[in-house]
């Protein structure tokens, strides 16, 4: 499949280009004339693989190739020693590691058998996002003691996947709570004990 070719001005905001052989995110650009020159855009990309960010201008006769980022879904199995291990959403036998640094905070709510979105450029990982809210179980809750609001309501609880969160009082062990992903914060109580 051949890429697309875009134009200076057209590597804009949420595009993703292959820049030095690499896939960028374009963060922002700029379009403008310096004085009696041609029209530049200036851009910031970062690098999905690196998170390196650079900034340059792409002249008026330059064009970028957009990247063809591909995005399905896997299925986490299990991790040992650092190495996170992934296979195929409906092939157990095709299996895979994902590197530490790839996966990032997300480790943080993986349970085994969850399914997550993982985004590729020429079949190399560099990104993977779970669901924005996941329910995990609450593994160790402190009990609430009577009275105890002075904290604002909120006491630390351990999640199975090891995590630990704040959550309100009445959380207890046992209990099913939402999660969202992207902040880690508690959404609220799926079910209790």
């Amino acid at each position: 499949m051949a890429s697309i070719m875009l134009e200076y001005n057209e590597i804009t905001v949420r595009k993703y280009i292959v820049f030095e052989g690499e896939p960028y995110e374009v963060l922002s650009s700029h379009v403008f004339r310096k004085q009696m020159r041609k029209p530049v855009n200036a851009t910031k990309l970062k690098n999905l693989i690196s998170g390196r960010v650079v900034e340059y201008s792409f002249g008026a006769q330059e064009k970028a190739a957009e990247a063809e980022i591909e995005s399905r879904k896997v299925k986490y199995l299990y991790n040992s020693r650092g190495e996170w291990w992934f296979s195929e959403e409906n092939d157990p036998s095709k299996r895979f590691k994902i590197d530490d640094a790839i996966i990032g905070d997300a480790k943080r709510f993986l349970k085994a058998n969850s399914l997550v979105s993982v985004d590729m450029f020429e079949e190399n990982i560099f990104k993977v996002a779970l669901p924005i809210k996941v329910e995990l179980k609450v593994t160790d809750a402190p009990p609430a003691v009577k009275g105890d609001t002075a904290k604002g309501g909120n006491k630390v609880v351990t999640l199975e996947t090891g995590a630990t969160i704040n959550a309100p009082i009445f959380v207890s062990e046992g209990d099913i709570v939402r999660i969202n992903t992207e902040t880690g914060d508690y959404v609220e109580r799926v079910s209790n004990k």
